[in-house]
């Protein structure tokens, strides 16, 4: 890889103000992910409209079976104009697949696809899909990319219908949260479209053509971080409405109706969250949009994060479950099992009810009656006597007399603790910037070999030195409800963090600073791989923060990085 360049993609504006639904339609797709373009997407590059278009360039002639380098064999084409093609491909070496990007190495904008991809590749963020490989043989500019067979785009999720209020939260938290990060390193996407956008089974949103797919397409910005913010405006407005939010269809979605403007999402369709709404329309407002309740515009993805991460936290939908048929009794729960049924037109026998006998009335009974009472009465007096005669021959010391107190073994033992059940779990981002959310779940998804990993940190433990880093990061887990703890049993990514583990009070409602944890469950201290603990007492609490404030190293001593593998609590 080449030395890591000042900036992406060249940012002199060749658009102007152009509004992004212009910039929208008049875009292909991103020719970058797993899955092939869509029709519309592709017809506008085709025909060459959009800002800067340069004229037609013919295609390197390459076939499937080909190989380049040796090692990555082109499988099918998913894209092929403007002088470049987007091929599905097989790492023949690591035996993956990928995706590759070819154009010639005379192409006007080669050098510019290699600077963005070199610099994409720098950033290392796992929240974008990346680059592996930018090379410049045999007359040819090629980039590398992964390929994610099991994720879906978000064209296809939005062709389904609108996403539910909690799904379009992660999708306007996630992604405005990874391209701040990509801004804070000079990087900017320019084409955030919902062919760019994919959803990983875990739920993690990716997104993929980071600088590459607009310097492939010579589109460029003066006010990038703008551009940016609009789109994912964007996106979060069509992701509650199933609408692209300006008058022209787009990525299979309707425009809004001729003649209305930009209206707010929630008066577009009922039932939408008023706050998501609100939200869309800020990040939109640069572009003629009215933000609600005057609430001033989001211009930045930073912004727009912190704006995200104000909101109250939007918690998935209950779910639902299907009435189990009605409980049926077995014969055997009738108290019939083993016995033959009535034959239908038999007469069910008559139970015969005993006659007591007569009871005796003779004078000579009368004396045998009394008799009978006088040796019984007898019999227990001498057998009372006996008893109470043995009892008083065995002293306290008798060795075959057990003490009426338990011993020490014996005493009663307290119960196996009960794993609770965590309901949510969130990054602990007390300035509004949180490390890695998309990944979070998997603390809590039961399988160790998955991980919430922070970013690699330079030169300092304590996250780089980082202002907004100086209280630490870590994982918030919720219980549902107020709990009694009293176990934890705490997998850590990495030996040698820094960790303690604290508890909200009873009536903390959504905490998020680090006062908010006003409880100790564990002394700070430096993890070495697990940390387990039993309490003395159980605290009852429904949020539990584990608190990272130190890093390990990362294979070199200025760098450092950690993370959680599962967390697990008990009661």
């Amino acid at each position: 890889m080449a030395e890591r360049s000042t900036a992406a993609v060249d940012v002199a504006d060749n658009s102007g103000d152009e509004p992004l639904a212009a910039k929208a339609d008049k875009a292909t797709a991103d020719g970058v992910a797993p899955a092939q373009e869509s029709a519309d997407e592709s017809k506008s590059d085709a025909d060459g409209d959009r800002p800067g278009a340069e004229p037609p360039m013919a295609t390197p002639e390459l076939h499937s079976g080909h190989k380049l380098a040796r090692r990555y064999r082109l499988e099918e084409c998913v894209t092929r104009l403007d002088g470049f093609s987007s091929w599905r491909a097989v790492d023949e070496k690591l035996r993956r697949a990928v995706g590759v990007h070819l154009l010639p190495a005379d192409h006007p904008r080669a050098r510019s696809v290699l600077a963005a991809a070199r610099s994409s590749a720098l950033l290392g963020d796992p929240r974008f899909v990346q680059v592996l490989d930018a090379v410049e043989e045999n007359e040819l500019v090629y980039v590398v990319h992964e390929w994610l067979p099991d994720a879906t785009e978000l064209t296809a999720m939005l062709a389904a219908g609108p996403l539910d209020a909690h799904e379009a939260y992660q999708l306007v938290s996630q992604i405005s949260q990874a391209m701040a990060a990509a801004h804070r390193e000079g990087l900017a996407h320019l084409r955030l479209t919902p062919g760019a956008i994919l959803r990983t089974s875990s739920g993690q949103y990716r997104i993929r053509g980071l600088a590459v797919n607009a310097a492939l397409r010579g589109i460029t910005s003066d006010r990038p971080q703008r551009t940016d913010t609009e789109a994912i405006g964007a996106l979060l407005y069509a992701a509650l409405t199933q609408r692209w939010p300006y008058e022209r269809d787009a990525y299979g979605l309707s425009g809004l109706p001729k003649g209305v403007g930009l209206i707010p999402p929630d008066q577009v369709r009922a039932g939408i969250h008023r706050g998501l709404s609100e939200l869309a329309m800020r990040a939109l407002v640069n572009d003629g949009a009215t933000a609600s309740r005057q609430e001033p515009p989001c211009t930045t993805p930073d912004e727009l994060a912190k704006a995200v991460a104000a909101m109250p936290r939007i918690r998935p939908p209950e779910p639902t479950f299907t009435a189990l048929p009605e409980y049926q009794r077995t014969t055997y729960q009738q108290g019939t099992y083993g016995r033959p049924g009535p034959h239908l037109g038999a007469t069910a026998p008559q139970a015969v009810t005993p006659v007591p006998p007569h009871p005796l009335q003779s004078r000579t009974g009368k004396v045998l009656k009394w008799g009978v009472a006088a040796l019984l009465i007898a019999a227990l007096g001498l057998g009372s006597w006996q008893l109470a005669d043995t009892l008083l021959d065995r002293g306290p010391d008798s060795g075959d007399t057990k003490s009426s107190q338990p011993s020490d073994d014996e005493a009663p033992k307290k119960p196996d603790p009960k794993p609770i059940a965590i309901s949510d779990a969130t990054v602990f981002a007390p300035n509004g910037d949180g490390i890695a959310p998309e990944s979070v779940a998997n603390s809590i998804d039961g399988e160790t070999s998955t991980a919430w990993v922070t970013g690699e940190y330079h030169d300092f433990a304590n996250f780089g030195n980082l202002p907004q880093r100086k209280d630490g990061s870590g994982i918030i887990v919720d219980l549902g409800s107020v709990k009694d703890v009293s176990g934890l049993d705490i997998d850590m990514y990495r030996s040698g963090q820094t960790v303690e583990v604290l508890a909200a009070g009873e009536d903390a409602s959504d905490p998020a600073a680090l006062s908010d944890f006003s409880q100790s469950m564990t002394e700070r201290e430096v993890a070495q791989g697990k940390l387990k603990a039993t309490l003395d007492k159980p605290v009852r609490t429904r949020y539990i923060l584990v608190h990272i404030t130190s890093l390990p190293s990362d294979g070199s001593p200025d760098r450092f990085r950690g993370g959680i593998s599962e967390i697990r609590v008990s009661g």
